[in-house]
Formats: structure tokens, sequence, C-alpha cells
């Protein structure tokens, strides 16, 4: 039996497992979305938003979708009205005005992380300046208040990378990344340190893809996979102009993986992109980018 994590788990992440498991259930009785929802007397897009997880499920939802399912160990059932509960729990993150609430429940869990970025540094790894940087030259702008609430934000989700049981984090950029000076050459420089400083902990692997690949297949996109212990199921988060996309069904997750293949074999090794970093950071302090 999975095991359920403490209360300081994700309630994003516990709302996706108890899903993943009820979807299991209802399937292996052959039942469809629209007969669970006639016996629960809801809506069948209740039902779904409950498997997928963008809903909270009830201590009575649970009971009752344990009897229809013929959940009958105890210890079983225990253990989804534990998730339910935690599912229904704040997390710090959830009080923020933030666009993007889901993607940071799934972030603060998961345990292993493949990031690509063709054109700024991954969140996760920005500095506070890097970040007014980029959100100065945002539509909508966003007031100083909001800016300075992303700032605090990303400082408090990086706390993730240096703490007990930390997730494996890959990351994947584009060398646009480094020549693009958002905040100006000084701020880039110390982005760059910060970036160099961060792909040395043992859990963090930074690739650069060098000019020099030409075309790849990730060359348009931006993504994010996120993987998990437990029930959850892997997800890929996929942000851009048209909005927050979380592609989840297997056989579209798969194009994502082997995607991350072919960018590890095109790719510096971690110590060739150190050098790079070094080098580009060193190269802001010419005149070329900027007076300091």
């Amino acid at each position: 039996m999975a095991e359920v994590r403490g209360s300081t788990g994700s309630p994003t992440v516990r709302r996706r497992e108890l899903g993943a498991t009820l979807r299991t259930l209802r399937l292996d009785r052959g039942l469809t979305v629209d007969q669970v929802a006639d016996h629960l007397e809801c809506s069948p897009s209740k039902v779904s938003r409950m498997e997928t997880g963008r809903r909270g499920a009830t201590p009575r939802d649970i009971r009752d979708l344990c009897d229809l399912y013929e959940v009958t160990d105890a210890e079983e059932r225990e253990r989804l009205l534990t998730l339910a509960r935690r599912g229904r729990q704040q997390g710090w993150w959830q009080s923020l005005s933030l666009p993007y609430k889901t993607f940071v429940g799934l972030e603060q869990e998961a345990t292993s992380m493949t990031i690509y970025h063709s054109a700024v540094v991954p969140g996760l790894l920005q500095i506070s300046d890097y970040t007014r940087g980029i959100h100065e030259k945002g539509v909508p702008q966003l007031s100083a208040a909001e800016v300075e609430e992303r700032v605090e934000e990303r400082a408090t989700r990086q706390e993730l990378l240096t703490r007990e049981n930390p997730p494996q984090v890959e990351v994947f950029l584009d060398q646009a990344v480094l020549h693009r000076p958002i905040g100006g050459p000084e701020v880039i420089r110390k982005q760059l340190d910060s970036l160099i400083a961060t792909s040395r902990l043992p859990n963090v692997k930074v690739q650069i893809l060098p000019y020099e690949v030409g075309s790849h297949p990730a060359l348009e996109s931006n993504f994010i996979i996120l993987a998990f212990d437990g029930e959850a199921p892997t997800v890929v988060y996929v942000e851009g102009l048209v909005g927050r996309l979380y592609v989840e069904r297997p056989p579209e997750i798969e194009r994502y993986l082997q995607v991350s293949e072919i960018l590890r074999g095109l790719a510096l090794s971690p110590k060739e992109s150190a050098v790079l970093l070094e080098n580009v950071r060193d190269a802001y302090k010419v005149d070329d980018y900027g007076q300091e």
C-alpha cells in the first residue's frame, strides 16, 4: 500500500495522487464517469475534476466512492480519506496572486524535474534582480507590489533545492539565454554566477545547448517535466503567451521524454557548460555589453 506523505506535502500533489487512485478504481470496476456521477448525484465534470486532481474530494465523496468501488479494506479507505483531507489544505503559495499556483504546488513535491528554456533562466534558478528585469517588460504590466511578490515567491521556491531529500533537477538552456542581458550587465553577471553555483549542487545538473547545435526538437518550446513518488502521475508543464498547459496523457509525456533524451545528447556536458557559463559571465565585463 502506498504511503501518505506528511502534512507538509503539497495539497496539489495529494489531489492528483487521490485522483489517480480513484480513476484506477473506477476503471477496474468497468464504470463510466457518467455512471459514477449518477451514483454520487453530481455532474460528470465533478467526477472528472476529482480524478484529474483539479478538484478536492470531501469525506462523503470518498466514503460513497469506496462503497461503489467495493473498497472494503479499512486501511485503504483511511488512506484515501487522508489524501482527501490533505488535498484540501492550503499550501503557502495558494494565498498569493499567482496565475500558476497549480504548477508551484506540483513543483514543491516533485522528486525529479527536467527543465528546458530557450529564452530566459527558469524561475527556480532566478536571482531577485533578474526576476525584476523580466517583469519590467511584461504584458500586462505588473504593479511594484506584484513584482515583489514574484521575487519572494521564487526565493521561497528555491529553498527546495537545498532541503533534505531535494528533487533531482536537470536543466537544459539554449545558449541564447546566457547572452540576453536582462536587468543589465551587472544583473546578468550575478545571475550567471548564481547559475554556476547552483549547478554545483549534487542534485542539480545544468547543460547548455550551444549555437553550433543549430536546430533541435525543442527549439520553439519551453517545458518542465515533473515526476513524483507514489500514485501521482508525471506531468509536463508548458507555458507561453497562449497560457499554461498541463500535459498529462502518457503518449504526449513520452514525446517530451524522447525530446529530453535528444537534448542530453546534443548539449554540452555539465563540466563544459560550466566553462561556457564562466566565459560568458566574464565577457559581460567588456564595454560591448554596456557600461557598468
